[in-house]
């Protein structure tokens, strides 16, 4: 893929098929997200630090306008779609882009252990109920259940961001299912302490 890739760096660390709405409102966005509709082409999201750009991210697909402003700002809502690494950032524009290669699981036999995709679902619908959010969690048989479970929780960001650097779905359920059991203790005392 010799096309440069519109990068967009945020805080925050997309996954694939996650979805995440946007308020599009810098000037060099605004151009950018126009030229991705026009062209129905995705943009990249890469998580943003002190310590610069992260090497992988996450192609967006913009799912839909949901607002247009007077001055030319706008709300969309876009979707995660694939895994990248970032070759090199090109400059020549008021935004960044990248060249970039597609980043693909690993082959792997079989399909992670039945349990573990089980617990994975139980304990992310546990933790969506102390939130006190509907935990309509994704079918246990979704392409990249890891992504969805870890993508609609506000977990920590270098957590997704290793997640999204793994390159088996198997290990990364593993680690999900770890950190959502490391995490469950406090969300449930907490939330004793909010009803008593």
């Amino acid at each position: 893929m010799s096309s440069l890739l519109p990068i967009f760096p945020l805080e925050l660390v997309l996954l694939p098929g996650v979805p995440l709405p946007l308020h599009i409102f810098e000037p060099r966005y605004k151009e950018m997200i126009a030229e991705c509709l026009e062209q129905k082409k995705p943009f990249g999201v890469v998580r943003a630090s002190s310590d610069g750009v992260a090497d992988i991210g996450c192609t967006a697909e913009i799912m839909s306008v949901t607002k247009k402003y007077d001055d030319g700002r706008m709300d969309i809502l876009t979707r995660g779609v694939e895994r990248f690494e970032v070759i090199q950032v090109n400059e020549d524009r008021e935004f960044l882009q990248a060249e970039i290669s597609v980043v693909e699981d690993e082959d792997e036999p079989g399909k992670p252990a039945e349990q573990m995709v089980t617990q994975a679902v139980r304990l992310h619908a546990e933790i969506a109920k102390l939130a006190g959010t509907e935990p309509s969690g994704p079918d246990e048989h979704a392409r990249n259940l890891s992504f969805l479970l870890a993508g609609s929780l506000p977990l920590d960001l270098d957590f997704k961001q290793s997640l999204l650097s793994t390159l088996s779905e198997a290990k990364r359920l593993e680690a999900v299912v770890g950190y959502l059991e490391a995490i469950l203790p406090g969300l449930r005392r907490a939330s004793k302490a909010r009803w008593n």
